[in-house]
């Protein structure tokens, strides 16, 4: 169990330094702890909410990271 949440502490750190590189902030990115409180464990990562202008800022990183644009997307 321990080998689990310390490989998504490692990817949850690594996705905020990625989107902290895109200009993206998630504040409330973590585990989720009810996920793996639990007999059979599965963690969780927990994207948590953000406002419009963080979503927009994703939205559009995730676009660009892809390559698909949208011709009526705010950057």
């Amino acid at each position: 169990m321990a080998d689990a949440v310390e490989e998504a502490e490692k990817v949850s750190a690594d996705l905020r330094d990625a989107l902290s590189a895109a200009g993206v902030k998630l504040p409330s990115l973590g585990l989720d702890a009810v996920s793996w409180a639990g007999t059979a464990p599965f963690v969780l990562v927990e994207l948590g909410r953000c406002n419009v202008d963080t979503a927009r800022k994703l939205a559009a990183a995730l676009r660009l990271g892809t390559g698909v644009h949208r011709p009526d997307a705010e950057a």
